[in-house]
């Protein structure tokens, strides 16, 4: 029967932890928890919250470090400014990181809920640490909500959501940095609401968003709302590396009695002490398998491993552990669903360097003129008139030359100001003449090539058609 411990019952699938019968919600109040794996959770996060908070304060090269602003359609990533042209970089870019993110779901299950996710640091080591220091663990925390609105209780409760909106206030601020920059974020924050009322309505939004999901959704954000919980469901595999339960060992449970010093040998070393409940933030019991509300908090192996110690048996009754692993004894990392991914996963990569290393500075487009066709000279001369448009991807004036580089007799002029200085971040429209000698329109695509030169050293080139006569083409 042990073998089969995953499929004997399989009710708790029928519904949901934090919901009970008549559709209400359940309120999770998680055990405090303690223990190795917690104590490196909050090496790791407090790591990854600094590089939150000081995320938007980084520069490279007088530039943020990153920057998402999908108002100005405007992204810098490591530094590296890209705009709507290079729409297709974001595309491979998000391509790339879903299917890193299907890989390592597939070898490690859900190992970024646990460890890295925004939504479980900022809930479990920094909300919730506040509740647990206002108004003590889980026990005294339902004993509070079910008591008599006393002095202490509103006193408790204010502190505590003061805190709270204060948090999500800095965290919305931090947030709205990583969208329009610390620079807007500053001059929001230091002049009066009504010379910056869209961001000051949406730093008021964010807010009340982000105290909102802490200070009541909670674990239904993981539950309910998050699309990569509903994702692992179909990506996790047997060999998938996740929070489980040794149901070989820990079967048949039992409870272990005042006076019995050792669990009997026909009983499982679990002592269904349900601390592991307790103390899940989502309210499941991982004794029932893999299931889509676990996020892989490690919050069940600490509390599992202590009561082990206790009773003087093996820590790992729960550990990271995949199914296969626990049935055959034997861990497999290397399937063939993982190699796929592998290899997909370093094309994308190479892909996605090659396009990024090669993208240059400027990009240039070449357009005949609107409402123009040619002209003939006195001189038995064709002349074209083209619109070059001009983007800067950096962040730097840049002055520009045009050579042409073929046909050997074409020449170019430039209409209007001689310089080409195209401003840091933005565009530039110039209008060129070519002009080329009838004889040399031996077909009906005759391409010019216009060089684009900085500082003496070609950056680019720009092909167009050039439009003659058509006797011209019939020589």
């Amino acid at each position: 029967m042990a073998n089969d411990f995953y499929h004997f019952d399989e009710e708790f699938r029928n519904s949901i932890s934090t919901v009970d019968a008549s559709g209400k919600r359940v309120w999770v109040y998680a055990k405090k928890p303690s223990g190795i794996f917690h104590n490196k959770r909050i090496i790791v996060s407090t790591v990854l919250l600094l590089l939150f908070f000081t995320g938007p304060f980084i520069k490279w090269h007088d530039r943020p470090f990153l920057l998402l602003n999908i108002f100005e359609r405007k992204f810098i990533l490591f530094g590296h400014v890209f705009w709507p042209q290079d729409f297709f970089l974001l595309a491979i870019t998000a391509i790339t990181f879903f299917v890193f993110i299907i890989l390592f779901t597939v070898a490690f299950g859900r190992v970024w809920c646990g460890w890295a996710c925004p939504q479980t640091l900022f809930m479990e080591m920094v909300f919730r640490k506040v509740e647990y220091w206002i108004e003590g663990d889980a026990n005294e925390q339902r004993r509070l909500n079910n008591s008599a609105w006393t002095s202490s209780k509103i006193f408790k409760k204010s502190i505590k959501h003061v805190i709270f909106i204060v948090i999500a206030l800095l965290i919305a601020h931090v947030a709205m940095a990583y969208l329009i920059g610390i620079e807007q974020v500053k001059e929001i924050i230091s002049q009066p609401p009504t010379e910056h009322l869209s961001g000051f309505i949406g730093l008021l939004v964010f807010t009340a968003i982000f105290y909102g999901v802490f200070s009541w959704f909670r674990e239904q954000a993981c539950i309910v709302v998050c699309p990569y919980g509903r994702l692992q469901s179909v990506l996790l595999v047997k060999d998938s590396i996740v929070v489980a339960y040794d149901w070989l060992r820990g079967e048949k449970r039992g409870k272990l009695k005042k006076d019995q010093s050792k669990i009997t040998e026909k009983q499982g070393d679990c002592i269904d002490c349900k601390l592991c409940v307790h103390v899940c933030p989502t309210g499941i019991d991982i004794r029932n398998g893999t299931q889509l509300e676990c996020v892989n908090c490690t919050a069940c192996i600490d509390a599992c491993d202590d009561v082990m110690t206790k009773i003087e048996k093996p820590k790992g009754l729960i550990r990271y552990s995949s199914y296969n692993a626990i049935k055959d004894g034997k861990q497999k990392l290397l399937t063939p669903r993982t190699i796929g991914y592998t290899v997909v996963l370093t094309a994308l990569l190479s892909l996605l360097s090659y396009f990024i290393f090669t993208r240059a500075d400027i990009e240039t487009t070449i357009l005949k003129a609107p409402g123009t066709l040619y002209t003939k000279t006195d001189d038995g001369k064709i002349t074209n008139l083209y619109t070059l448009e001009f983007m800067n991807k950096t962040f730097e004036d840049i002055n520009l030359d045009l050579k042409i580089e073929s046909p050997a007799t074409a020449t170019l002029k430039k209409i209007g100001d001689e310089k080409i200085i195209v401003p840091k971040e933005g565009f530039l429209k110039s209008i060129v003449m070519v002009k080329l000698p009838e004889e040399a329109l031996t077909n009906r695509k005759t391409i010019i090539e216009v060089g684009i030169y900085k500082a003496g050293k070609r950056i680019g080139t720009a092909k167009a058609k050039f439009i003659g006569p058509i006797q011209s083409f019939k020589k």
